[in-house]
């Protein structure tokens, strides 16, 4: 996309001047409608989601060359209808307390971080998430001086006083993930007060008649419009007269492209979430054969989970030269990397990047038919988020406390993004670390900071922020600007921080985080993946449990 792209055809302008329209009509009825009527209008929103589930999955999984039966296809119901789901859920809840004149933080714990920041602990929430997310827990960090009283009074957002308007707001929507366009509409709706034009990613065209069923009660009352095409249409709409906001999810490439030059400036404010090249820094320990094989299999899940298209898919491994253990671990991950089963590089262009990196990085180990590589050494790995499965394994001094430090510094100063970086400790270094690890935490600008755990998961789970870490602006947004998700609408967020297991069940048992889950069913080595997420998923729109029994039965045949 380029602001400087040819015209669409004057049928597609005269369709688009009619949606703009309508929308601008519907900001004056979206502004009327109650905290009440909005959750109720979310219940109708979700009995469709429910609905269409089937659909969204099977069209997903197609549109990336997996059948709706191969054991990756359950990542498009974790990260489809689920995600909706879960979604709609936390939101409804939130506008129930706004209804009722309560503030969506009452009875949820909060706690303070290094520096005094204040901290609210978003999930699990509710007993279901402590079932099927066990271990698994995420807190939002607001920015420092920002107390616990003046956060629950602030909670709302744009549903607290929603007869504020901010006009029409232009999501251009996400080709990777194909929840990312809902969520971002909810947010324009919830959080900023905007009634949203959705313009669909060429990628997910195939998904248009899903979005046009689950948005239905939202469209038919003139608070959501949906839009195909590509460059040309996404070029017109950003320098519309009716848009007032625009929110991307894409590359920072396509955000330079819309914000424009100086002779053709974007005229309205923009928010966008860029991806970057994330960290996942391994911490020397004392770790057992199974400890090496489980955590090499969850860095193989953070790079190779929807092929690597992720804009928050790990990229760079921050490993000791003085672990006694390197060795043994990297052998772990490139076995790990060949016994993932093979799949589709979809994305457009990821082929060319692949060969970029042939180039690039001669010695790179390849997998699976050439389709996926592990590469030693720094350098372009380091600043070019590839968007596509490939690795990087980059070495740095010390262990302990020493090492933690190095490997801070190097995320924050020679990795590209602030979005999310991830973290992987054994209980007993992170006891030694003691207090001194939090404040280590504390010191990492990212948006999402993961403890044995994939930032992603923060993605998934409403009730924590996704977003770059803060500070970026027009001029300088390497990981975008702003915040999405936050279904509890928080106000001077600062980042989310996720904690999990180190080692899943049983063997949470000896120690750590305790854990009543196997392998995750997010994890690419999972055989039976497929059925657990579809499971999980059927389990949060009817709440029915003993078809929950039988897929917590599968999930231990992972």
């Amino acid at each position: 996309m380029t602001t400087t792209s040819p015209a669409p055809p004057h049928e597609t302008r005269e369709r688009l001047d009619a949606a703009l329209t309508r929308l601008r009509a519907g900001a004056t009825d979206w502004t009327a409608l109650t905290a009440a009527g909005r959750r109720d209008l979310l219940r109708r929103v979700r009995a469709a989601v429910a609905d269409c589930a089937d659909d969204w999955a099977r069209i997903a999984a197609a549109g990336k060359g997996l059948s709706a039966r191969h054991p990756l296809a359950g990542e498009e119901w974790l990260a489809g209808p689920y995600a909706a789901i879960v979604a709609l859920d936390a939101y409804a809840d939130t506008l129930d307390a706004l209804a009722r004149g309560r503030s969506p933080l009452g009875g949820i714990r909060t706690g303070t971080a290094p520096d005094g920041r204040t901290v609210v602990h978003t999930s699990p929430l509710r007993l279901s998430d402590r079932i099927l997310l066990s271990g698994y827990t995420t807190e939002v960090w607001l920015q420092p001086g920002v107390t616990s009283h003046a956060a629950r009074d602030a909670a709302g957002l744009g549903s607290r006083h929603p007869l504020r308007s901010t006009g029409v707001g232009l999501v251009l929507g996400a080709g990777n993930v194909t929840s990312i366009p809902f969520l971002d509409v909810l947010y324009e709706l919830l959080a900023q007060g905007r009634v949203a034009l959705l313009k669909v990613n060429p990628t997910q065209d195939a998904l248009v008649p899903v979005f046009e069923r689950v948005f239905a009660p939202l469209i038919d009352a003139g608070f959501v419009a949906v839009v195909s095409g590509g460059g040309d249409v996404g070029a017109y709409l950003t320098r519309h007269p009716e848009v007032d906001h625009v929110h991307i999810t894409g590359s920072e490439a396509t955000f330079r492209a819309i914000v424009g030059s100086d002779d053709d400036r974007l005229r309205v404010p923009i928010t966008a979430e860029l991806g970057g090249v994330s960290p996942i820094i391994v911490v020397p320990g004392r770790w057992s054969r199974a400890d090496l094989r489980f955590q090499a299999e969850h860095v193989a899940t953070m790079r190779l989970h929807n092929s690597g298209h992720n804009c928050i898919a790990g990229q760079v491994v921050l490993l000791s030269r003085d672990w006694d253990q390197r060795e043994d671990f990297e052998r772990e991950l490139r076995r790990a990397f060949a016994r993932t089963p093979k799949r589709p590089v979809w994305y457009p262009n990821a082929p060319a990047r692949l060969q970029q990196v042939s180039r690039t990085y001669p010695d790179a180990d390849w997998f699976a038919g050439g389709t996926r590589a592990i590469a030693v050494g720094g350098g372009e790995i380091e600043t070019t988020e590839y968007f596509a499965p490939v690795l990087g394994i980059v070495d740095l001094p010390g262990t302990g406390a020493t090492f933690l430090d190095a490997a801070i510094d190097h995320a924050n100063d020679r990795l590209t993004g602030t979005l999310g970086a991830n973290v992987l400790v054994d209980p007993v270094t992170a006891r030694a670390l003691g207090t001194a690890f939090e404040r280590s935490i504390a010191r990492l600008r990212y948006g999402t900071v993961a403890i044995n755990a994939w930032t992603a998961f923060g993605f998934l789970t409403p009730t924590a922020t996704w977003g770059a870490f803060p500070g970026g602006s027009v001029d300088d947004a390497p990981s975008g600007i702003g915040i999405v998700h936050n279904a509890l609408l928080l106000d001077d967020v600062e980042r989310t921080v996720v904690r999990g297991p180190f080692r899943p069940f049983p063997r949470s048992l000896t120690g750590g985080r305790f854990s009543v889950l196997p392998k995750p069913p997010w994890f690419v080595t999972s055989r039976t993946g497929r059925a657990v997420s579809e499971g999980f998923t059927r389990f949060r729109i009817d709440g029915r449990i003993a078809p929950l029994l039988a897929t917590l039965a599968r999930a231990f045949r992972a």
